[in-house]
Parts: structure tokens; C-alpha cells; sequence
């Protein structure tokens, strides 16, 4: 088994130097994740080169590269313009970040983003074999889950989103919203900074392309799709102990003498709209400016790494912060003092270890950012100085660095108090609020963050296996069938919404269709069957649709029962609380497109058309009103598919099976249901029982189908085979095959 890191770049760079090809490691947090990365097997890492190669020369790059575990995808020009600096950051990069005014929907572009993605995966194809683990990285390679899936469903696929993911509101202006959901759900595990992230996605894809979400899961006709949260760190112990070395001890100095005196407020950033440049140097000017008592006292040492400052945005944005900074300088600056020192460059490894450890504030106001390595690097670097940090809410980071002075980035008045409340903290506040923040970054560093996420890809995977075990493919139903014919006394229990007919969105108008019919009618003909209909429909119902039927009927999960043409009760008739009855009248009179559906032995809400946050907000606000009284009543609250029913809590559908059990002895006992309203069924029956979920994988049944859609031509089956004489061997296996074709 082999571990394939799959990302837009290579943790190195093809750079020429002296007429000569040479490879420049990165020393991002990615690349120092995945090198500390624990997996089995081989590690090989996927993707750009960053060079645009003659053929000659990319066998030469292959071969090199290969001898690292690195294999480089070549673009073009072209692909570079209208996937990356195109669909990647001119329309993924603006929406993720809620700049809408700077989104450019371009078709050329999404042509060239799918043409990349194909491109990867063919890449990755060459390398990827059945049982690998396979892990995607970020906005470029979107669609790239689904692409491999489709070619090789047996390989394990996480997918980690580094940048932030907005809300619903905000996804559907992408035109192509659809087909980038469903290139994503080709993973078994995405993962996101944190929880906002992971509860916008979950929305989103409940909301375009309305699947079947439950908590941190998206079900899928034969897996299921895990969605969770997995803050990245940073290489802690490389930052806490670089001040000591000498090359940084002598950058800290030359900064320190540029600085003098004063108290230093760092700002490091990328060039980007994103990062809330203008409104932070706003600030500081409004800072001095209202506080001319701290003149001279305070300089801010701005760090802007460049970045694609040829388009025009970015360019315009360089232009309006050099102007600020002049700005700024202009009407505050003295003869020994710069208020702002601005550097327009990358800085290493050392001057930026430098710089981290004489900080007195580290200034970070992203307006949007998916986590903030560079809040932690500082946190790290400070060792045991004294040292501030100021962060933005909106960063990823904020989730873990709760010690931090909070700001909204877009309020210069809240940015310019949180200033003066970091140089008014005194030396122990500050030690005290670094040592907590340090403890947790040495805990959650980005080794911890690699190898937490790898190990859960392990165990949705083993878990989607485990469900396509269970999965009724040609083997399990060869010896369904099997035991189905040998047996003299066969029990057949069937649930009915969800299982012999699909769930509807309006129950009042569901009814069994003539294909159901004459399959109920075949089986009932076999005596050696007892075909029964257990549901938690009201006995009128099942009367008026099977009633003419030689088969048993239960209705309300039990309470009521159909023997010998004649329906007995169980259990006497409710008489409803007004308590209970005015609570749910009043969250379904709040709730558009619920309603109340009132039995004799139970009260049922509906909220199948509800919107699914709407539901789920009303569900914990019914369920917290309903317990006293149902408490108080001796009721059962049961939460079902889509419905939540209150009844008596001494039957179920399980004390319905054990009353049959008790009439007669069976040799072949099958049960299929598709909500937990049935595993009282399923655990009522003993463990050789042949025990079916429909919809989703559990732990509560033998067998899984993976829908509604094939609950029918299993039933056709079984019905076939019983009509065949033990000693027809051979007639077995045309019956089997005509039906597992359409399973």
C-alpha cells in the first residue's frame, strides 16, 4: 500500500541557476506536515514542478525527481493563465473569501480547470494502484476525488480544503457549484480548518444537491462521505528554538537598531485582498493619530510577501498600500523615528525567525483566512519573551488561540483599542497568555494534524468496506437464496415507507403500485410463507391498500395487528395530553411545510419538506419541550426518517416479532426495514436471521441495500426461487442471474 500526496505544487521548485537545473525545497507547513507524516508504506508526492519544460527536459525532471518520490504534472502557459491565475484564484480564491465584486465567472477558465484536473488524474492513474491511499490538496483540484473514484473505486481518498469554505448564500453564485460538490464527495474524508468550514460545506451540498446529510456525514448509494474539522499546525519545535541560533540572533539585531526604542507591532502577509492590509494600516494611523502620546514609542515593521501584483487588482492594492505607508510616514515620521517600516519582499527562514522574536505585537486582521500559520509561528518563536498577539475572529486560528486579543478586521476603532490594551499589558499577563497558547500549539502541531487526518481516512475507509461487505451483491444473495429454498418455515417482515415504496415527500399520497402488489401476492402464495407488513402506518391505511391481501398487517409499529382477516389491539387508545398536542401544534404552526399526523396509539411529526437547518433547530427545540411530559405520560419520543413520534412506550415493532415468534417456529426468518424504528425488529430476531437495512450502513443487520430502488427485485427473486422444487438445481441459476442484474 502506498500513501499519494496529491497537490497543485511539489514541496519543491525547478529553479535554473547558472545555465543549470537545480531543486529548491519548500519550507512551507505543508511540505513539513507531510514529511512527518507515519503511513505504512511508500510516500509519493504528485504534482507542479513550477516550470514550464521542452520535452527533452521534462524526462530529465522526471527522472530526478522520481529518485525523491516526486512526480511533476507539466502545465502550459495557457493552463497556468486560465486554470490557475484564472478559475483557481480569479473564482474559487474570491468566492471561498467572500469577494464576490472580484469573482470572474469565464468559461474558458472552467474549461482549463477541468482539462488540469484531468490532466492530475491521469498523472495520478500511473502511479495509483487499488488498496493506496490517495490525499488531495486544496481549491485547485477540486474535481480530482470524483475523476479518481471513477477509475479506481478501490483506493481510500481524503481530500483537505486549506482555505476557508463559505456558506450556501455565498456557493450558489458559482455556476459550476454542482459539478465541484460532486468532484469532492468522490473522497471518503474532507477535511477543513474548522467547524464553520465543515458546517458550511455539509449545507451546501444538502442544499444543491439535496443528498442525505446526517451530523458529519453525507450518505451515498454504497459509502459514505466523512466531513470533519483538522485545525493545521506548524512545526513547533523548529520555531521555539530558532532565536537561539546565531544567524537569527544577529537579524534580531540589525531589525532591533532600525526599530530603536521603540515597541515593535509586526505585520507579515501575503499581498492580497483577503488579508485586510488597508484597514490594519488604517488603524495604526488612526492609532497615532488619537494616541500622540505613544509617537516615537511605537514602530510597525510591515512585511508584504509580493504576489501576482501583475493583475490588476493586486497591482491596484500595492499601489494604495505604498500610498498609505507614505501617507502615514509623511505626517508622523521625525528626524529618529519611522512609524512604518515597509518591506516589500520574501523574507527567509532566519529574517523571519528575527523578526518573530523582538515582536512586541504580532498584528494579524485577515478579513478571511482558512487558518494563519503565521499567528502560530510567532506564538512559537517568542520561547519565553514577552509578546502580544492580536488576531483577527476571522482567521481559522481564532478557533484555537482563544489567549489572543480578538478583533473584527473590518472595525479600525476595535484593531486601534486592542493596540493600546497590548501595550498596556504588563509582562506577566502576556508570559501567561503565551504559555497556554504555546501549550496547545506544542500538542496540535502539524505532524499531529497530518497523521490525525491520515488516521481517520483509515477508519472511514475500513468502515465504507465494511459496509460493501454487507452490501446484498451476487454472493449474498446467492445464499439468501439458498437458505430461502431449503427452508419448510419461512417468516417475511417488511417495513413499508422507505422499504417497499419510497419515501415521499407527502406520506398522505404514498401507495403501494401493481409491481409491489403482484410481488406480495406471489409470496404470500407459497405456503410455506408467513409475509407480514409491519409499518407505522395507521391501520385504515394498510387496510384500504393490502387489506384484500392473505398477509399479515401491522400497523402503528405493533399496537395493532391483522390475524385471520380480523384486527385486534394491543394496547388501548391514547388520549392525547393537550400539553403535548399544543406543543406540537405550536413548533409545526413555526415550522412552513410540517405537519401532524394523529393515530390512535401515536402522535407523529412530519418535517420531510422542511428546510434541513430549519428541522434541526426545531427538532432539539421539540424534543427538549416534549420530555417532561412524555416523562411525566410514561411516552417514548422516537426519532424516525424525517419524523419525530410520540407513543406508549411498551410496544415497538420488536414485541410485533416476538408475538409471531411465539405462534409458530420458523427455519428462514428475513426482515427488512430502512430507519431505527426497525432495529427493535431486527434485534427481536435471533442471530440467523436474515436481516436487511435499506439506505445506509448499520450495525444492527446482517445485510445493507444501498436503496429503496433494489428492496423490490430482491423480494422478485425470493418469490421466483420458492416457486422451483428443492431437487431444480438447475433451474437456480437463471433465476439468479435475471435478478441480480437488476440489483
Amino acid at each position: 500500500m502506498k500513501c499519494v500526496i496529491v497537490s497543485n505544487r511539489l514541496p519543491v521548485t525547478v529553479v535554473e541557476k547558472d545555465g543549470k537545473m537545480e531543486f529548491a525545497r519548500s519550507s512551507g507547513g505543508l511540505a513539513t506536515g507531510l514529511d512527518s507524516l507515519k503511513v505504512p508504506g511508500e510516500k509519493h508526492w504528485l504534482g507542479w514542478a513550477g516550470w514550464q519544460a521542452v520535452p527533452a527536459e521534462r524526462r530529465k525532471i522526471r527522472a530526478r525527481l522520481k529518485k525523491l518520490g516526486l512526480y511533476p504534472v507539466f502545465l502550459t502557459p495557457e493552463h497556468i493563465h486560465n486554470y490557475y491565475e484564472g478559475y483557481s484564484n480569479s473564482t474559487l480564491w474570491p468566492l471561498c473569501h467572500y469577494f464576490l465584486n472580484y469573482m470572474s465567472c469565464n468559461k474558458d477558465y472552467w474549461r482549463s480547470y477541468c482539462e488540469v484536473n484531468e490532466l492530475f488524474c491521469r498523472e495520478a492513474m500511473k502511479i495509483i494502484e487499488p488498496g493506496d491511499q490517495v490525499w488531495i490538496h486544496d481549491y485547485q483540484l477540486m474535481l480530482l476525488p470524483g475523476m479518481i473514484r471513477a477509475r479506481c473505486p478501490e483506493v481510500s481518498i481524503g481530500y483537505f480544503h486549506h482555505i476557508p469554505f463559505p456558506s450556501y448564500e455565498m456557493f450558489r453564485y458559482l455556476p459550476e457549484r454542482e459539478e465541484i460538490l460532486r468532484g469532492l464527495l468522490g473522497a471518503d474524508l474532507i477535511g477543513f480548518h474548522v467547524h464553520n468550514y465543515m458546517r458550511h460545506f455539509i449545507s451546501t451540498v444538502y442544499r444543491v444537491l439535496g443528498m442525505e446529510c446526517r451530523l458529519d456525514e453525507v450518505i451515498l448509494d454504497n459509502r459514505a462521505v466523512r466531513i470533519d474539522a483538522f485545525p493545521m499546525g506548524i512545526n513547533y519545535d523548529l520555531y521555539h528554538g530558532v532565536s537561539d541560533l546565531p544567524d537569527v540572533c544577529e537579524k534580531a539585531d540589525e531589525l532591533r537598531r532600525l526599530a530603536g526604542d521603540s515597541k515593535i507591532v509586526l505585520s507579515v502577509d501575503r499581498l492580497d485582498y483577503s488579508k485586510g492590509l488597508l484597514p490594519r494600516l488604517e488603524a495604526y494611523a488612526s492609532f497615532l493619530k488619537n494616541h500622540p502620546e505613544y509617537r516615537e514609542k511605537v514602530t510597525m515593521i510591515m512585511i508584504v510577501v509580493p504576489s501576482r501584483d501583475k493583475v490588476d487588482i493586486y497591482a491596484g492594492l500595492k499601489t494604495r498600500i505604498d500610498e498609505l505607508v507614505g501617507a502615514i510616514n509623511g505626517a508622523h515620521a521625525t528626524v529618529n523615528w519611522n512609524p512604518v517600516h515597509y518591506f516589500y519582499r520574501c523574507f527567509d527562514f532566519e529574517e523571519l525567525a528575527a523578526v518573530y522574536s523582538i515582536a512586541d505585537i504580532a498584528l494579524v486582521t485577515p478579513i478571511r483566512d482558512g487558518m494563519n500559520l503565521v499567528a502560530k509561528e510567532y506564538l512559537a518563536a517568542k520561547r519565553d519573551k514577552p509578546g502580544v498577539l492580536i488576531l483577527s475572529e476571522m482567521a481559522g486560528a481564532a478557533a484555537d488561540l482563544d489567549q489572543a486579543i480578538s478583533v473584527n478586521p473590518a472595525d479600525r476603532w476595535q484593531i486601534e483599542e486592542a493596540l493600546l490594551k497590548a501595550l498596556k499589558m504588563t509582562v506577566k499577563q502576556q508570559k501567561n497568555a503565551l504559555a497556554v497558547m504555546q501549550q496547545s500549539l506544542a500538542r496540535k502541531n502539524v505532524a499531529c494534524w497530518a497523521n490525525d487526518f491520515m488516521g481517520e481516512l483509515r477508519q472511514v475507509t475500513e468502515r465504507n468496506l465494511e459496509m460493501n461487505r454487507k452490501v446484498v451483491d451476487e454472493d449474498g444473495l446467492k445464499n439468501i437464496l439458498t437458505d430461502y429454498r431449503e427452508a419448510n418455515r419461512r417468516l417475511l417482515v417488511l417495513d413499508f415507507d422507505g422499504t417497499l415504496v419510497p419515501l415521499s415527500k407527502n406520506h398522505a399520497q404514498v401507495k403501494p403500485g401493481r409491481k409491489l402488489m403482484n410481488i406480495l401476492k406471489c409470496l404470500a402464495a407459497d405456503s410455506a410463507n408467513t409475509v407480514e407488513i409491519c409499518s407505522g402506518r395507521d391501520a385504515a391505511s394498510l387496510e384500504r391498500w393490502l387489506g384484500h391481501l392473505p398477509i399479515g398487517l401491522a400497523a402503528e409499529h405493533g399496537a395493532f395487528f391483522k390475524e385471520k382477516g380480523v384486527w385486534q389491539r394491543c394496547y388501548e387508545e391514547t388520549a392525547w395530553d393537550a400539553e403535548i398536542l399544543a406543543l406540537l401544534e405550536n413548533i409545526t404552526h413555526k415550522t412552513p411545510r410540517s405537519e401532524i399526523e394523529i393515530k390512535k396509539t401515536a402522535l407523529v411529526w412530519h418535517y420531510r419538506q422542511v428546510d434541513n437547518w430549519l428541522a434541526e433547530l426545531r427538532i432539539n427545540q421539540l424534543i427538549n419541550a416534549l420530555m417532561a411530559p412524555c416523562a411525566r405520560l410514561g411516552l417514548s419520543l422516537m426519532r424516525g426518517n424525517k419524523i419525530i413520534e410520540i407513543k406508549p412506550a411498551a410496544y415497538n415493532k420488536g414485541t410485533e416479532i416476538r408475538r409471531l415468534l411465539e405462534k409458530n417456529a420458523y427455519d428462514f426468518m428475513l426482515a427488512i426495514g430502512d430507519d431505527t424504528t426497525d432495529e427493535d425488529m431486527f434485534a427481536a430476531l435471533p442471530p440467523g436471521a436474515v436481516t436487511i437495512q435499506v439506505g445506509c450502513f448499520t450495525d444492527k443487520t446482517k445485510y445493507t441495500l444501498s436503496g429503496q430502488k433494489d428492496v423490490l427485485p430482491l423480494l422478485a427473486a425470493l418469490g421466483k426461487s420458492g416457486m422451483y422444487r428443492k431437487r431444480d438445481r438447475s433451474l437456480f441459476n437463471p433465476v439468479f442471474s435475471r435478478v441480480s442484474v437488476r440489483l
